[in-house]
């Protein structure tokens, strides 16, 4: 059995923060139901393009790869009713809508526990369920700037800069999936469930890590630098190549003297001026130099096979197509892929989360192709009862 085999999740969610939470789980055998509202043509994330076709794209196929689809409007009576039949036979109830919005509909703790004591309820948000901006949308961009990512990305004289990824909501999705599987394990060893209020901003908060330290204990001002260097840690940045760049990390005494070794300077080591973390960091702007110059005498490979001989951590600066082809990824096997019916070959990254088993991909599903499947598992329905909800509109109309 996969490690999540015996959860069922099901999940209120659209877009990406949230997706990305529960196709963890999936990933590690979770039974993850999506609930798609049919009036707005369920998840979002099914017309992002590129490589959109219909419902179906890419970008969606990779949030919820592995998922099944339930389409069902809450709003209405009948939905809730076949809604609140599905919550005595799930382990977690997972949504990402806006703070203020898991009380008002009734998908938190207190509101389903007398369905189910055991009830793990999950919100991801953007700031929270508590607090003035509950009742605000949040999206990754938004919480990079207000959580000072931005001041601290690029160059020092360019406008504040975002990540190139999506990491606030990425790493938001991580955490939920972590909150989640730590009250499962409670709600298991003590039989009650729980709430787990998971916000975008406070993991971007939280991921300022010694920066955020540095600030709230001194007033310390993180300086932007210069090829993507270290803050304080010098030589731990990029450096140009005769045809190219390369990463080079050296945040440790005896790794600074081999580095040297490596670059043909031994002397550099033994300078003064340079002894240790704090000399080097007042004395950036004169060894640098010396580092870029003798970096440009030859090229990316050849740097790569001297460092790696010397024990220095290096890397090219690849872009994502050479990333995927690197040899480290081809031998672990970490691009999968599958057929999708309407998308042909889809290929993507398979789930870093390694427990023994090989990765397990399948298609993500179409919108509400298992609702009646579902409900015939989980809570009993026969076709008679299905229809019915049907005509009441429960599944749209």
């Amino acid at each position: 059995m996969r490690p999540l085999a015996d959860v069922t999740v099901l999940a209120v969610e659209q877009y990406g923060a949230g997706p990305w939470a529960t196709l963890q789980l999936a990933d590690l055998g979770a039974r993850v139901i999506k609930v798609e509202d049919p009036t707005s043509g369920g998840d979002v994330g099914r017309y992002v393009p590129p490589y959109q076709d219909g419902e179906d794209s890419l970008f969606f196929e990779t949030f919820n790869r592995g998922k099944e689809s339930l389409s069902l409007d809450l709003r209405t009576k009948a939905g809730r009713a076949v809604f609140e039949d599905l919550i005595p036979k799930v382990d977690v109830l997972f949504s990402n809508l806006r703070g203020d919005q898991p009380a008002r509909l009734g998908l938190t703790y207190a509101a389903l526990k007398h369905l189910n004591p055991r009830l793990v309820c999950c919100s991801l948000s953007g700031y929270g369920m508590t607090g003035p901006r509950a009742s605000e949308g949040g999206y990754d961009y938004v919480m990079q700037g207000l959580a000072g990512w931005m001041m601290l990305t690029g160059e020092p004289h360019a406008p504040p800069t975002k990540s190139g990824l999506s990491l606030v909501d990425l790493s938001a999705g991580y955490v939920a999936a972590l909150a989640i599987v730590s009250g499962l394990w409670r709600a298991r060893r003590d039989g009650m469930g729980c709430d787990c209020d998971i916000s975008l901003f406070e993991t971007a908060l939280a991921e300022l890590m010694y920066v955020g330290t540095w600030a709230a204990s001194r007033g310390h001002v993180t300086r932007r630098m210069a090829s993507s260097a270290h803050p304080s840690l010098v030589p731990f940045q990029v450096f140009p190549t005769a045809d190219g760049w390369i990463v080079v990390a050296a945040p440790k005494q005896n790794l600074w003297r081999a580095l040297c070794e490596a670059l043909g300077r031994p002397e550099v080591a033994d300078d003064p001026r340079f002894a240790d973390f704090a000399a080097r960091d007042r004395h950036r702007a004169t060894l640098l130099p010396l580092l870029e110059a003798a970096f440009r005498t030859r090229d990316t490979a050849a740097w790569l096979k001297i460092l790696a001989a010397a024990g220095v951590p290096s890397g090219p600066v690849n872009d994502v197509a050479a990333a995927l082809l690197d040899p480290q990824t081809v031998a672990r096997g970490d691009v999968v892929a599958y057929e999708h019916p309407r998308l042909g070959t889809v290929r993507q990254v398979a789930s870093p989360l390694r427990l023994g088993d090989a990765p397990h991909v399948a298609p993500a599903p179409e919108r509400g192709a298992d609702s009646a499947a579902i409900l015939r598992e989980l809570a009993g329905y026969d076709e008679a009862r299905f229809a019915a909800a049907r005509a009441a509109g429960a599944f749209g109309s």
